[in-house]
């Protein structure tokens, strides 16, 4: 049987990872977060005294690291060359680095080539902003999920909050204003629906709501 793969873009705070992890679970498929894959580069930098401008030293890093992801869509783990950096890519470093080195072509070129062997045995549900257009142009669904900003800064927002971390809406709102005007505007594999793929505004959504429709489409492409 042909392998499975559902391509979940959008920007942040539109409910991607909540809809990958629920499809991947219900699905049995394997669940990747290419976002997880920006951080872990940009966390290896800062980790190895690497400048995030130093744009050939930190595609060499995303070319040379192994990532791994193990374990089910609910308690994914990443390996980095065989370490567990799971809480490392976390932090709001992490996080900083991964929109910096995220805007480099030759990283995001080395870091579709991992995630296109990223597949699992039966298949993946992927999420990012470039799967359906440049990872994989030719995925089995493609859905391309957006909401407000307004919706999405509070959605954030209480992610930080589960994470221990307490900041405003506001401070949130403006981090995700500025992180929509650069995956928009970089020069390699922007922010952009594909042609096929499947459009659905999540800001007046539930979830569950969400990954039964879904569910739905995914049956009847089968």
């Amino acid at each position: 049987m042909q392998k499975l793969i559902i391509a979940i873009d959008g920007p942040a705070g539109s409910g991607k990872s909540t809809l990958g992890r629920g499809l991947a679970r219900r699905l049995d498929l394997l669940y990747v977060d290419s976002g997880a894959v920006y951080r872990a580069v940009g966390w290896r930098a800062l980790y190895s005294g690497v400048s995030l401008d130093d744009g050939p030293a930190v595609a060499q890093i995303a070319r040379d690291c192994k990532i791994v992801f193990e374990g089910d869509p609910d308690t994914l783990r990443m390996l980095l060359d065989g370490r567990d950096v799971t809480p490392d890519i976390r932090t709001p470093e992490a996080s900083h680095a991964s929109s910096a080195v995220a805007t480099i072509p030759e990283v995001r070129e080395a870091v579709v080539d991992k995630l296109r062997q990223m597949t699992g045995e039966r298949g993946v549900v992927m999420d990012g902003r470039d799967i359906g257009t440049a990872v994989f142009p030719a995925a089995t669904l493609k859905v391309f999920l957006e909401a407000s900003a307004e919706v999405r800064a509070h959605r954030r927002r209480d992610e930080e909050v589960t994470l221990g971390r307490e900041v405003s809406v506001e401070d949130v709102r403006a981090e995700i204003d500025r992180r929509d005007r650069r995956d928009r505007e970089r020069s390699a594999t922007p922010l952009v629906k594909a042609d096929d793929a499947i459009l659905i505004d999540t800001s007046n959504v539930d979830a569950g709501a969400l990954l039964e429709r879904v569910l739905e489409i995914v049956k009847s492409r089968r």
